[in-house]
């Protein structure tokens, strides 16, 4: 028993996470290689984690402090919804070079809009990387999960080969919220959600309606915001899924794709208009980790002084 204690203690203790400045409360999505739902989505060859709700204001703002003293890249977009400043969650102060940031109060739970495409890619290469702080730079959140090269034009950019934390691809997305892993199946969301007429005209703390978990663990998936994914629907335009609390929740499920125009030459701001900036967030994925070499060695020191006192 006291061997078993032991052992347990020792998992527990090399198995936690480091202290970081963003904790991401993850969920593992299995069942590797799942059929595709009728809609042809949600096929999965791998397992991976999830966040457990949608990114908050109180993650982002801890990233804009980390990397946007001097804001480059518009992570803090004043470009979207410029003439209003309508349920927006994050306020900044200071010139370029000193800019900081700070969450409004009441609203640091809530899931954080006025992002783009770019700035899901960057808040993931930033996890990627560590979260380090300093200038946007390559270091931090120019490259990593994603390489930000730009041309004349936005390219697709896709995901890198080895990318360890990355904005959710559009069937990941999918299984997370529909595909029951017991039953080989998927469903419709249907519990309580925040979307039009079922919840307040604005986003809710994250995780607030319980009703809407989906059969992996995750939470918001309908209602609260959309959510931006990789996928590159036509052209320029990125894939979105969800409802927002703006709008009617997606039953069935196959009516929930959304299209928007994320990709703008050099700067975020993208198309995204007075509209959508508001009801446009996301949430991001990663791999499942594979034990470390310390936690092995550790188990087996622990097996081995139990065979010595044996």
């Amino acid at each position: 028993m006291r061997r078993l204690f032991l052992a347990a203690s020792l998992i527990a203790l090399l198995a936690a996470p480091s202290a970081s400045a963003v904790s991401i409360d993850w969920v593992t999505v299995g069942d590797a290689g799942n059929t595709a739902d009728t809609t042809g989505f949600g096929s999965v060859g791998y397992s991976y984690r999830i966040s457990k709700y949608e990114v908050t204001n109180a993650q982002y703002t801890e990233f804009l402090n980390a990397v946007g003293s001097v804001d480059n890249w518009e992570l803090y977009s004043t470009t979207l919804n410029s003439g209003s400043s309508f349920n927006r969650g994050i306020t900044r102060s200071g010139a370029s070079g000193s800019y900081s940031y700070s969450t409004v109060p009441g609203r640091e739970s809530w899931p954080v809009n006025y992002v783009t495409f770019y700035s899901a890619l960057r808040f993931s290469n930033w996890l990627h990387n560590g979260q380090p702080t300093g200038l946007q730079t390559n270091a931090t959140t120019e490259d990593g999960a994603y390489s930000m090269v730009w041309s004349p034009v936005a390219p697709p950019f896709y995901r890198n080969s080895g990318a360890t934390v990355f904005l959710t691809s559009e069937d990941e997305w999918y299984k997370a919220a529909y595909y029951d892993a017991v039953s080989a199946s998927y469903s419709d969301l249907s519990g309580p959600c925040n979307c039009d007429g079922l919840g307040p005209a604005t986003p809710t703390p994250v995780g607030t309606y319980s009703g809407s978990v989906g059969p992996n663990g995750t939470f918001d998936q309908i209602g609260n915001l959309r959510e931006w994914n990789e996928s590159v629907l036509f052209g320029v335009y990125r894939g979105a899924r969800d409802m927002s609390f703006q709008e009617v929740a997606p039953w069935p499920i196959a009516y929930s794709r959304f299209s928007w125009d994320g990709a703008s030459p050099w700067l975020d701001s993208g198309a995204i208009d007075d509209f959508m900036a508001p009801r446009l967030g996301f949430r991001v994925a990663s791999v499942v980790p594979e034990p470390s070499t310390a936690l092995l060695l550790g188990i087996g020191l622990v097996g081995l002084a139990g065979r010595r006192k044996r």
